[in-house]
This record gives structure tokens, sequence and C-alpha cells, in this order.
């Protein structure tokens, strides 16, 4: 069993087809398929579900591809502490959900950039259950997520305490009428949309009228618009939006927690420990 079959069984089983694998890989699928069927002689059981469109894991699959995942990993990491230098440099990939913006997160990548010019650093955004799978697989080092989270895998540390609050074009007394209200909203995974969901459930009343945004930026444009209502942090009130209208939601609902979560390894990078540093220093 070498490297190079372990490298060919994990992407075919992220992109669930042994062609798109041959492709993103640069081999021919001839030699892709001959590497998998070799995999499988050898340990004496198929790996996976041959399909007219594409493979699925077998349940040795699905166990397999954990066990590969870590070796590669570990060869990775391996390879990565030999070359380390004593100061922080080299690959460093982040993960950021949108509402991460609400924080003076662009002014912490340009002080960690001047500081150490020799890291890097790629950002990535997602929504919070997405960028945590890519944390697990060894996509990414880190990421900013939303909520809490409890995994014997990664390590979260509580990076800021966020308040929510009803958020509309309207700056005036009156409550907004929740029943007759049209809602902004990211999409399924976002934990404010969770968050508005159950208040809305505890009121007896259900989500249906919504407008759905991939954009963090284009929501609170449609809120100012007067467009729609939504649920975020009040710290997203700056600029242009620090007039808009902020009502408290119940307290059951009412805080959030923003965590840099990363995987409970042996080794975490001198480029990563100078950024969480330097994160948990801006945030005090």
């Amino acid at each position: 069993m070498e490297l190079s079959d372990l490298k060919v069984f994990v992407e075919i089983a992220k992109e669930g087809s042994i062609s798109r694998a041959a492709e993103s890989l640069g081999y021919v699928q001839s030699n892709v398929t001959a590497r998998i069927r070799k995999l499988e002689d050898e340990l004496g059981v198929p790996l996976f579900y041959r399909q007219p469109k594409g493979v699925t894991l077998t349940d040795k699959g699905e166990i397999f591809k954990e066990y590969a995942h870590t070796i590669l990993n570990l060869s990775s990491e391996a390879v990565t502490r030999v070359k380390e230098t004593s100061y922080p440099s080299g690959p460093l990939a982040i993960g950021v959900v949108d509402s991460i913006t609400c924080l003076n997160f662009i002014d912490v990548l340009a002080d960690y950039q001047h500081r150490y010019p020799d890291v890097s650093l790629s950002i990535w955004t997602g929504n919070s259950p997405d960028l945590l799978d890519k944390v697990l697989n060894h996509q990414l080092d880190g990421a900013f997520v939303i909520g809490n989270f409890d995994s014997p895998y990664l390590i979260v540390e509580n990076i800021q305490d966020e308040e929510l609050k009803l958020i509309s074009q309207s700056s005036g007394d009156d409550y907004p009428d929740l029943a007759n209200t049209r809602w902004a909203v990211s999409p399924i995974g976002c934990p404010f949309r969770r968050i508005l969901e159950e208040w809305l459930q505890g009121e007896g009343i259900s989500l249906g009228n919504f407008i759905e945004f991939s954009s963090l930026e284009t929501l609170i444009g449609c809120v100012r618009s007067g467009l729609a209502a939504t649920v975020m942090p009040a710290s997203a009130l700056t600029g242009v939006y620090s007039q808009l209208g902020a009502f408290p939601v119940p307290e059951k609902y009412r805080y959030t927690q923003t965590s840099l979560v990363r995987r409970k390894d042996r080794y975490s990078s001198k480029a990563f420990t100078a950024f969480s540093q330097l994160m948990r220093e801006s945030m005090k």
C-alpha cells in the first residue's frame, strides 16, 4: 500500500467519480481504476459501489477513508514539521463565516500579514457546517464558526460572544409584527437562520415569507431598503447600517458565540499559533 494509492482513493471518495478524480489528479482514468482495484485486492474488500453515474463508498470504504485521511495528514504533518522554520511561515488556510466581517477581522488579517510576510495566507468563506467539515478533513488549518460545537476531534476557542438583534429598516419604537414580517435569511446551515426559525416556531409562526441571500452584504442591503427584516449580531450595525432599527430578541435566543476551531492534532504550525494569538489579543 503506497501513499499515492491512498491519495487516489481519497480523491475518488471526494469527487464521487473515478473520471473526475482522474481529471483532478491529472492521471489517466485507466491508471486510477487500476490503482483502486489493486488497493481493494490488497485489502480483500470492495471500497466503492460502482454505479452508472459515479461511485459511492461501501461501509468498509467509509471506515478506510478515516484512516486514509489520518495517514496522509500525518505524512504531510511530518514533512511540514521537519521543514518548518523557527518563525511563522508557509501556507495557512483559514475558513470564515460571512458574519465574521462584523468583527475587525480584516484589520487583524492586515496586521498578521504585516508581521509575518513569509506566511502564505488563504481565506475560505462558507457556512459553519461546511467549514467544520473542511477543518476535520484537513482542508483548512482552522475556521471561524458561529454557534456551539462539541466534538472530540476539535479544539474550540471562544473569540467573542455576540448579542443578536432583530434588525429592520425602521428605527422607531414599534416592535415589528413577527407574523406579518418578510425575512431576509442566509441559506440553510446559517446559525442566525436556525435561531430565527426556532424563535418563530416558539411563537407559533412558520418561516414562510422570506428571501434567501448567499451574500451577507446583499442581505443587509435588502434590510436597509425596507424589503425585509433579519436577525443578526448588533455589531453588524456599523457605517451606513448604523441607522437601522435594532430590536431585542427573547433571552433564550439572544446570544451566540464566534469561535476559532482547529483539529485536535499533536502539532500546530507556528503560523497558526501566531494567528490564534493575534486574534485573541485583538478581541480583548
